[in-house]
């Protein structure tokens, strides 16, 4: 902290001092507010000649002798006030001079007028201090544009750029209509175990924590998805949740720890309905948030709008790579990634190889993913709780919606063969085994479940970084406040 900074503080902590010398709050603990600011611009000719009394932040204070004009937000709007000493009082007006700063919170009371600039503004009778600010905003004393400490400080970061406060109100909208698109459609919310003893539904590497009460080790989610199948267990037709989930990986621009996803399980719904219901979804979302369905991202527009074309899996593979996934084994996909440069862990197993490969060669090719797609007919190694088909048992049901360059919704026909899945699962024991941190573990719990009986069914997630990439924004920017490292 430089000295200037060290002398202003000091010199708002001896104002703070002379505020509660005359025996007044800094910080009372109500406030007289009759009208929100926003109110009183929207009924400001309805308010003319009456008393009213409004509170908020000042943003600006200029002192002009025996005048000073303020203008004070409140977090809905914004408001000019005048203080005159002819109307305060020679001691309240020389008070206010005194010891009243730019970032501090007041209460005003007083009767609305128009300057002559035609501005609304309120001429203060009297003026309080709600909440005595000790720090300078840093427009007054220091940028704020270094993004590591906007994002540290995101708090200052909102209430200097009205764009970044926008933001996140267009992503309370965003959860809002997917909330409301569902609801509308029959879904139940409902809210199951962050604390989980087995972490399921993904392929991630878990946090641990411990339960002193129960002296065991529990597993952050990775996924909400098994929990809220054992409610189509349970006799629920459609269930939902939009919640945090946790996953111990590296940070990108598409990836944090700690984030809001949403799930949804529709019982009898089969791989085409849920298809047909995710894009009615994502077109609700879209315009109910976004007011269209023409997006830019990193320069293109992309169109959310009509029927998404449907792109096949092990078609896509062979035309790029010229492997056929119908017949390859593990050491040929292996040596076409190393002979390509891809990177492959020894522990990797035949399921992650051909995702990384398809992810490096394939799915960043604009004609592939830039615009709406629906990626369909995986490999069955890729995904361990998805049907299979019918008519191909190397493939499973599942889809992917590829758009912008990246992966933004995942959905499958719902295995729901207790004896497949417990088959499934055990080749995933195998490669944990083998030191793959992201295999998924043995729920002999889910599994149990199962054994009950599941209906046939659909389900789909997507998480928040869709928000980031809908705004063409890492996802980071995005979150209020995402996990940073220690400053320096």
């Amino acid at each position: 902290m430089s000295d200037r900074l060290e002398d202003i503080i000091a010199i708002r902590k001896s104002k703070l001092a002379a505020i509660e010398a005359v025996g007044l709050s800094a910080y009372p603990d109500t406030t007289a507010r009759t009208h929100t600011l926003e109110e009183v611009t929207s009924t400001f000719d309805d308010l003319l000649e009456k008393e009213i009394v409004i509170v908020g932040r000042i943003r600006s204070l200029r002192l002009m002798g025996q005048l000073a004009f303020a203008h004070i937000e409140d977090g809905d709007g914004r408001l000019q006030v005048f203080f005159q000493k002819e109307s305060l009082g020679e001691e309240a007006f020389q008070f206010f001079v005194n010891n009243f700063d730019i970032g501090d919170f007041i209460e005003a009371t007083g009767e609305l007028f128009r300057t002559k600039t035609e501005e609304k503004t309120l001429k203060a009778k009297s003026v309080r201090m709600l909440a005595k600010s000790l720090r300078p905003l840093p427009s007054e004393h220091y940028s704020l544009a270094d993004e590591e400490i906007r994002l540290r400080q995101r708090y200052l970061d909102i209430l200097l750029h009205p764009e970044v406060k926008d933001l996140f109100i267009k992503k309370a909208l965003f959860w809002d209509a997917t909330r409301e698109f569902l609801k509308g459609k029959g879904f139940l919310e409902m809210y199951m175990p962050i604390l989980e003893p087995i972490p399921g539904g993904a392929e991630a590497e878990p946090f641990i924590t411990h339960h002193n009460a129960l002296d065991k080790d529990f597993f952050l989610r990775i996924s909400l998805e098994l929990p809220l199948k054992k409610m189509l267990v349970a006799g629920y037709p459609k269930v939902f949740e939009i919640g945090r989930v946790f996953r111990n990986e590296g940070i990108d621009r598409e990836h944090l720890q700690d984030y809001t996803a949403m799930e949804w399980y529709w019982a009898y719904a089969n791989f085409e309905m849920m298809m047909k219901f995710v894009q009615e979804m994502y077109q609700y979302t879209i315009m109910k948030t976004f007011g269209t369905l023409q997006l830019n991202y990193q320069g293109e527009v992309i169109d959310w709008s009509g029927n998404w074309p449907k792109l096949d899996y092990f078609e896509l593979f062979k035309e790029h790579t010229g492997i056929d996934l119908n017949s390859a084994t593990e050491e040929e996909l292996r040596a076409y990634a190393l002979n390509k440069h891809i990177a492959v862990e020894a522990s990797a197993g035949k399921g992650r190889i051909i995702d990384l490969i398809f992810k490096k060669k394939i799915r960043a090719l604009p004609e592939v993913s830039m615009q709406p797609h629906f990626l369909i007919n995986q490999p069955i190694e890729i995904e361990p709780l998805a049907k299979k088909d019918s008519k191909n048992p190397r493939v499973v049901q599942r889809m992917q919606i590829l758009a912008c360059g990246s992966e933004m919704g995942k959905g499958f026909a719902e295995l729901n063969d207790p004896i497949d899945q417990a088959s499934r699962f055990a080749e995933q024991m195998k490669l944990r085994e083998k030191g793959d941190k992201e295999a998924q573990m043995l729920d002999t719990d889910f599994l149990e479940a199962l054994e009950y009986g599941m209906p046939p069914a659909a389900g789909f997630g997507f998480s928040e970084r869709n928000f980031a990439i809908f705004n063409d924004k890492s996802v980071r920017e995005t979150v209020v406040f995402p996990p940073m490292k220690d400053a320096a």
